[in-house]
């Protein structure tokens, strides 16, 4: 055990040093961190036994130190809701697209959509001295902040505004989104539609919400609060929401969906019906154009481009005030939300 123990603390936990490689090349630690930097000074020969050094000991440049001596660690944050949500997946690998362009490296994190966790998070990034931060609120309270975006963390927020700071962000349209998905099922000919969104605290949900209001309006139509669902989005509990809109004396013809767990729980809940019931989900999801569901869908990879590149601006020097921008959504027809009511309803 002493000797499985001896060789494990050998194998583990110790990074070779330019020291080491100097000791085993037989050279002066400055003529090996010229070799390592690309600097000139150094013999042909010199080099090559430097390079066998680093090569048998596996070393490895510590570019951490390196750029913190610059004054940049040469890496940003990303806090995500969900890292599980494919909606995120096109945005963080836009993020990633742009910083890997300026020299960065990309580290991110999900906050389980819980307001502390992102706090903690968003901290713990600040703490291992990222240069920027992109943060897809949790929580409506950002002040926690404050002392890192005056030390010089450029922030920018994404796809939900900032909590009681000045920020830059950078949103889709949700509440035209919606409205344009909900106008469109009403011009099929539906006037019972239901909504089912996120929890009410969440910006995205509450703006979907009054883009279908919105459009329920411009119609002249009546909304019915047991059409209307704001809560938890997991699938138990949104297909027992979209069974109670689809169950009564007068049951709804049509569905708005405020986001993509939504429609796909949606989905599986209308495919056992016999009546048809037409629906329209906010967001694309993956086999909608083989299932022809109809969507309002919105350009992840372009929130997230979006964003990144404001954040190096911010980091190159701009000193413009935080703005917001906000990107529009397009509908997608497919089937689903081209569905007429039935007769005389």
């Amino acid at each position: 055990m002493a000797e499985i123990a001896r060789r494990s603390a050998h194998r583990y936990g110790h990074r070779p040093t330019m020291k080491d490689v100097a000791a085993r090349a037989g050279v002066g630690l400055k003529t090996v961190s010229r070799v390592v930097n690309g600097e000139p000074g150094v013999t042909a020969d010199t080099e090559r036994r430097v390079q066998e050094a680093i090569a048998s000991l596996g070393f490895r440049r510590n570019d951490s130190a390196r750029v913190l001596r610059k004054g940049r660690t040469a890496s940003v944050g990303l806090v995500l809701e969900d890292l599980a949500d494919p909606f995120y997946g096109p945005l963080s690998r836009a993020v990633e697209e742009v910083a890997r362009a300026h020299g960065a490296l990309l580290i991110n994190g999900s906050s389980a959509e819980d307001p502390e966790r992102e706090r903690e998070l968003a901290l713990a990034l600040c703490a291992r001295r990222v240069d920027g931060l992109i943060v897809i609120p949790a929580g409506d309270d950002h002040r926690y902040l404050e002392p890192e975006i005056r030390a010089g963390v450029a922030t920018v927020f994404v796809d939900r505004p900032a909590g009681l700071i000045e920020a830059d962000v950078v949103l889709s349209d949700s509440f035209g989104g919606a409205r344009t998905g909900v106008a469109h099922l009403i011009a099929q000919g539906h006037r019972r539609i239901g909504f089912v969104g996120d929890r009410p605290r969440i910006h995205t949900a509450t703006e979907r919400l009054r883009g279908y209001s919105a459009a329920m309006e411009d119609a002249g139509l009546p909304v019915d609060e047991a059409w209307v669902s704001l809560g938890p989005t997991d699938p138990e509990h949104v297909a027992a929401t979209v069974a109670a809109t689809l169950s009564g004396p007068e049951p709804v013809t049509a569905l708005f969906a405020g986001n993509n767990r939504v429609t796909v729980t949606a989905v599986r809940v209308l495919a056992g019906r016999e009546r048809p019931v037409a629906l329209v989900g906010f967001d694309d999801i993956e086999l909608a154009d083989l299932l022809g569901i109809t969507v309002i869908a919105q350009d992840a990879a372009a929130l997230g481009r979006t964003a990144a590149q404001r954040l190096f601006r911010r980091l190159d020097g701009t000193a413009e005030a935080p703005e917001t921008t906000v990107l529009g959504t397009t509908l997608i027809t497919r089937g689903s939300g081209e569905i007429a009511p039935p007769e005389g309803t």
